[in-house]
């Protein structure tokens, strides 16, 4: 999910461009000091330059002290996100070891909250416009790609063309294969109804208002459940046969017309091919990931939209969490904790659960970045962000598209109770 998006169990290393680190200045943020040093100089020396450019004693002072502040604040930052590496790789140790974790094993308190001077509101719009025109100057950043470039590459790349079938019908079919797994209505339309607001559609890519179609993609998650495009490869490459057998007991039913057979052969051709390109790296996170950003990874991730199999795969995502949870004695969690293991990582969120780790700041199972970027996340206690994913939930069920899928699943047990008689 992109709530985003995702410290998890997942590594990511992130560069601080002298464009971010102006613009952190220019909003009054943090700067994310050492060791992002390059960027971090390129800010200051902008700092300088614009204060050569005040025209009174009173504004370089006051600017001056600004800067020096906001200087400081990233050392005290920087010292604060050290210890929480430092107890995070001791973690790491003790689980290795079998050892239970203890209220000692985290950082006890929140990020350091700047202090220091601020701006008169004039002089921060002048700050605020003079590295804007600075940050121009740098080269635009890359746009993340969105619905046409997953669909167009898996027509390149796979001959593969996602049957589109209506909202309702995704969310039936979303609904029974739920149901066949164990979930439940409520698990899965509060996951949704956080995770698109509940409005969302089958095509939603984070970023994009589901309805309006406006914005701009933040990240590659798609979908009722908001998966990344490493999600769909590392699903694939450990469900993809059962995927190819579903769809040929379709091929080789007498009970579907000759296109419908045709229209699955079709894609069972093509998810040989994905399965085949996706085989071609080792089977870990951190390559699925890379791999994801690559004209076949990206190929792959518009099997969410196929009607056939973008129900299958989403739901199954949900229920390896669920599986994760029961295999480490959490059976029957509610939407919310599913949903903090979609969030934190699977173990991650398990550990936000236990007992040492729901009184501690979530800072401890984030990465700074991922930390800084969710706002739901920050401030927080493990127990607090389950309460506000939970908050969450409740304001966004009654949006449309949460009313329609409850009303779904409630056809789809029905049908199932009947075809259980």
């Amino acid at each position: 999910m992109e709530i985003g998006v995702t410290p998890q169990d997942r590594s990511m290393s992130h560069r601080l461009t002298w464009r971010r680190a102006v613009l952190a200045l220019a909003s009054g943020a943090v700067l994310l000091a050492s060791p992002f040093v390059a960027g971090v100089a390129v800010a200051e020396s902008s700092a300088r330059e614009f204060a050569t450019l005040l025209a009174t004693d009173d504004e370089r002072t006051l600017f001056n002290a600004y800067i020096t502040a906001q200087s400081r604040h990233a050392n005290a930052l920087d010292t604060y996100w050290h210890n929480i590496t430092e107890k995070r790789a001791l973690r790491r140790k003790k689980r290795a070891a079998d050892q239970a974790l203890i209220v000692e094993d985290y950082v006890q308190s929140f990020p350091p909250d700047y202090a220091g001077p601020k701006l008169t509101p004039e002089l921060a719009k002048r700050w605020a416009a003079f590295t804007a025109k600075k940050a121009e100057e740098g080269p635009p950043p890359k746009p993340r790609p969105g619905l046409k470039d997953f669909v167009d590459n898996a027509r390149q790349q796979y001959d593969f063309v996602p049957e589109r079938i209506p909202e309702r019908e995704f969310k039936k079919r979303y609904a029974r294969e739920a149901l066949a797994l164990g979930l439940t209505k409520d698990q899965v339309v509060r996951i949704y109804a956080l995770e698109t607001s509940g409005l969302g559609t089958a095509d939603m890519v984070a970023g994009i208002h589901p309805i309006k179609k406006t914005g701009k993609p933040i990240s590659s998650a798609i979908g009722y459940a908001q998966l990344l495009a490493a999600n769909s490869t590392s699903e694939l490459v450990k469900s993809g046969p059962a995927f190819i057998e579903r769809l040929q007991r379709i091929a080789n039913s007498s009970n579907v017309d000759f296109d419908r057979a045709a229209r699955a052969t079709a894609k069972i051709e093509a998810l040989r091919k994905m399965i085949a390109s996706a085989k071609t790296i080792p089977n870990t996170w951190d390559n699925h990931v890379n791999f994801s950003r690559t004209n076949k990874g990206m190929g792959i991730h518009a099997i969410n939209l196929d009607g056939d199999i973008g129900p299958w795969l989403q739901v199954i995502k949900i229920r390896g969490l669920k599986d994760t949870a029961d295999r480490k004695g959490m059976a029957n969690l509610a939407g919310a904790e599913i949903e903090l293991m979609n969030l934190a990582g699977p173990m991650t969120g398990i550990e936000m659960m236990r007992p040492a780790g729901r009184k501690v700041p979530t800072a401890n199972f984030f990465e700074r970045q991922a930390y800084a970027r969710n706002t739901i996340v920050r401030g927080k206690t493990s127990e607090q962000l389950i309460k506000a994913l939970d908050q969450r939930m409740n304001e966004n069920i009654v949006n449309p598209g949460a009313i329609e899928f409850n009303a779904v699943f409630d056809e789809a047990a029905s049908e199932r109770q009947q075809a259980q008689r």
